[in-house]
């Protein structure tokens, strides 16, 4: 089956038999051996030439769980978050942020809405107690970008602190981690670095996860300090997934030898193939073209067609597409290009749609 869904992704061969990677106690130096490697990738990977400069701590579980650990673990006393709410990831970020109380009112935009960085310096200016800035990078609600590496810029300018949710960005979309002063970036393997789901990462300064040790411990299991202590020690405060881990590390390795570069430009070329065809029979997409991410469209669903007609016909042709959400449900359906996908495969998906409508 071809997965054109945001996640869980195809995984190439190579990945899934990773899945076979010996039974290991996690107490043993094996298992810190295969943390400590997936750490350094992922560092080598999205903080290229600041390796020193920021850490990578390895949570089981999917990319909530990072994104949750990294707003909750964050936060001193008495200061507050600011969330970036233009989709159902920002809503999520915002929901966890309300479930401790620790908000100030967010920036509520239209999902196909772009937040201004200069309104988001203006509400900083106007809210000395939030301390966090929090937003999603690569919004899969209806495929849209965020400017996060000029919003960063600016939260690190005026001294706050930018918690990015990359879960659906990294490996896929051009992201300045240490160019625009991130200091905590949310990730997960099984998205566009092409790993199984189950375990996430946070990118995180060094010298801010130091202070980050003194802040409230709102979890127990999803404290980052907790976690970092443990893997730099050579251990892990919990039981891992290890199959899943070792999977994910032959993915990472996988993507260094592609390059992330040549990752997202492989993406944004597929991208541009499914748009370019269905535009050719009339399908339209949700977002302008400068709005669009690499790895996923909205598009209109075509006159007289029912997203569950189309899903289901493409389905018994061996592809998997994606529901609108909310007020979209019934006018858009998604199309991710994210995973271990060849041309063949995107050639296949529209000609099975041409059959279709």
């Amino acid at each position: 089956m071809i997965l054109l869904n945001p996640g869980p992704v195809n995984v190439s061969e190579r990945v899934r038999k990773a899945l076979t990677f010996p039974d290991m106690c996690h107490r043993e130096p094996e298992c810190a051996e295969l943390i400590q490697n997936i750490r350094q990738k992922l560092l080598k990977a999205f903080v290229p030439g600041a390796e020193s400069e920021y850490t990578a701590i390895i949570l089981t579980g999917s990319g909530t769980a990072a994104v949750e650990a990294a707003v909750l673990s964050c936060l001193p006393v008495g200061k507050r978050v600011l969330t970036v709410n233009n989709g159902v990831y920002g809503q999520r970020i915002s929901d966890i942020v309300a479930s401790q109380r620790l908000g100030v009112p967010e920036i509520k935009l239209e999902w196909d809405e772009v937040p201004d960085p200069e309104k988001i310096r203006t509400a900083l200016k106007h809210h000395p107690e939030v301390q966090t800035l929090a937003l999603v990078h690569h919004e899969t609600t209806v495929g849209l970008i965020n400017p996060v590496n000029e919003i960063a810029q600016i939260v690190d300018d005026m001294g706050r602190v930018c918690v990015v949710d990359s879960v659906s960005g990294l490996g896929g979309e051009a992201l300045q981690v240490a160019g625009s002063h991130m200091y905590v970036v949310a990730g997960t393997a099984g998205k566009c670095i092409q790993g199984f789901p189950g375990v996430s990462f946070v990118l995180i300064r060094r010298g801010f996860i130091e202070r980050v040790s003194k802040y409230p411990k709102r979890s127990m299991y999803l404290n980052l300090p907790r976690y970092f202590e443990a893997q730099e020690q050579g251990t892990v405060p919990f039981t891992p997934a290890i199959q899943v881990y070792a999977a994910f590390n032959e993915a990472l390795s996988e993507l260094l030898e592609e390059g992330v570069k040549n990752r997202i430009k492989r993406y944004a070329t597929s991208a541009a193939f499914l748009r370019d065809q269905l535009a050719a029979l009339g399908v339209k997409t949700l977002l302008p073209a400068e709005r669009q991410s690499n790895s996923l469209t909205s598009f209109f669903l075509p006159d007289g067609r029912t997203y569950q007609e189309l899903h289901d016909g493409l389905k018994e042709r061996g592809y998997v597409i994606y529901a609108g959400q909310g007020l979209l449900s019934n006018k858009i359906f998604r199309v991710a290009n994210m995973g271990n996908l060849t041309q063949a495969d995107f050639e296949g998906f529209v000609s099975a749609f041409k059959e279709i409508i």
